[in-house]
């Protein structure tokens, strides 16, 4: 690459979670309402649709992971869904704890999840800014 060349960040390709299980991950994330798009037990991936987007959530079996307990810091990722508050009951019914009750936010409410091996996950929408969501 020469001094007047540069990268451009195109998108994201997928978010990669480390897990202890793989058979356990793909079962709690399909009770938190994801789909799975494939699954390589041999390779110890599956990944997970989110929305109609090619990009994912990337399962990746890290075999000396263990359960963690929240509180911890930890870097989060965050979707996008219809209704924060809908997702939040649907989580817990399905018998996923939530880290908090939900809570309204600058665009609309979230609420966070935590999977077994501590990787946090956030649900909000734009219920009060639908003009920047993506069904607007």
């Amino acid at each position: 690459m020469s001094d007047d060349e540069s990268y451009e960040l195109l998108g994201f390709d997928n978010v990669l979670l480390p897990v202890g299980d793989l058979g356990e991950a793909v079962g709690f994330y399909g009770r938190a309402g994801f789909t799975v798009a494939f699954r390589l037990d041999e390779a110890g991936i599956a990944g997970l649709k989110v929305g109609g987007e090619a990009p994912g959530i990337l399962l990746r079996v890290e075999e000396t992971f263990g359960h963690r307990t929240p509180p911890w810091p930890s870097p989060r990722v965050w979707l996008e869904v219809p209704d924060a508050r809908v997702a939040a009951r649907e989580l817990t019914a399905a018998g996923i704890a939530l880290l908090d009750e939900p809570s309204p936010g600058a665009t609309g409410w979230t609420v966070e999840f935590a999977d077994p091996w501590g990787n946090v996950l956030g649900f909000t929408d734009y219920g009060k800014r639908p003009q920047l969501g993506r069904r607007p």
